[in-house]
């Protein structure tokens, strides 16, 4: 039971919300079911994280409501919203409830099989740094399971239970997740020698905006989101340029640049050997590159498996060299 409400009658340390209380014996199922929905952010998304059908989770949801005598979620079209009740409630049970899962996830790793760690992230930082870093805990006997995509689909799917943490190329919105930044990863414009020599004195006459307009642009997607940003960043312009090449991997763009395709904006960890070994060349040299900020996300919850935080920490001292 959680709270000590005996009597029946309201006591410091009891799970009251703004003047309702909850009843004399706390339902841990329904506590259960109100804390996925406020860190999920949706009945729906809660469901599978419970094991329950939506209309279950509606259900328990209403009976906790019924015995609080307090609404918890605002309902919307897309998800659920938190009332400050439901804020307060939380406040006062995350702690006590992920203890409880603590102790569940240490038993079943007593058993001799680590439950894995679910880490989702751009493909080509986890594979250039990520995995690189984690791969002396595997060697340990940590398991991971790896799925590599974009920033919005892996924060959705985050909360929804589906990764314990998330590299994100952005702070995600609201409470219910927490994130801290992981590194800064620096813009860097660069071509084949090749290229750097056939367009090297319009470049010293004319700077890198003229020099490359004739240049073929290799690029991530066809909106250019890190060439823009360096063109918004460094010159201060909007850059008019379109793809000769998208390549959904910065691996794949670097590979077509050091053959001789053209040029790009990239990711300096993503070069750097490259620019080392003189198979690129950089173009311009900013005073202040263009920085994005990575963060690492975590899925409320997930420390219940003691193996998330030793990958969160790896990662975080790893990211400082990165």
């Amino acid at each position: 039971m959680l709270g000590g409400m005996e009597d029946g009658t309201q006591q410091d340390g009891d799970l009251g919300i703004g003047g309702g209380r909850t009843p004399p014996h706390a339902d841990l199922n329904l506590l259960r079911t109100f804390l996925a929905v406020y860190r999920s952010g949706s009945f729906t998304a809660a469901a599978p994280l419970l094991g329950l059908s939506q209309p279950t989770v509606t259900a328990q949801i209403r009976t906790l409501e019924q015995q609080t005598g307090r609404e918890l979620f605002t309902r919307l079209p897309r998800g659920a919203e938190p009332t400050h009740l439901a804020h307060d409630l939380a406040g006062q049970i995350a702690g006590p409830l992920d203890a409880l899962a603590s102790l569940g996830g240490r038993s079943t790793a007593l058993t001799g099989r680590a439950t894995p760690v679910h880490l989702a992230g751009p493909a080509e930082l986890l594979c250039a740094r990520a995995l690189p870093a984690l791969a002396s805990l595997v060697a340990e006997g940590l398991r991971l399971r790896i799925t590599m995509g974009l920033t919005d689909p892996l924060l959705d799917a985050l909360r929804a239970g589906h990764h314990d943490l998330v590299i994100a190329t952005r702070r995600p919105g609201g409470r219910a997740l927490t994130s801290l930044p992981l590194t800064d990863e620096d813009y860097v414009l660069v071509a084949s020698p090749d290229w750097a020599r056939r367009i090297g004195e319009r470049l010293a006459a004319d700077g890198p905006c003229a020099a490359v307009r004739d240049v073929p642009l290799i690029t991530y997607a066809e909106d250019l989101p890190i060439a823009r940003r360096y063109w918004r960043n460094v010159f201060g312009k909007r850059l008019t340029a379109q793809a000769a090449v998208t390549v959904p991997d910065l691996r794949g763009v670097v590979s077509a640049v050091v053959a001789g395709a053209g040029y790009s904006a990239l990711p300096r960890y993503l070069c750097q050997d490259e620019l080392t070994s003189g198979g690129l060349v950089l173009l311009h040299e900013p005073d202040e590159p263009p920085l994005n900020t990575l963060f690492l996300v975590q899925r409320p919850g997930a420390d219940a498996n003691p193996d998330v935080a030793r990958v969160r920490e790896r990662l975080q001292r790893a990211a400082r060299t990165w």
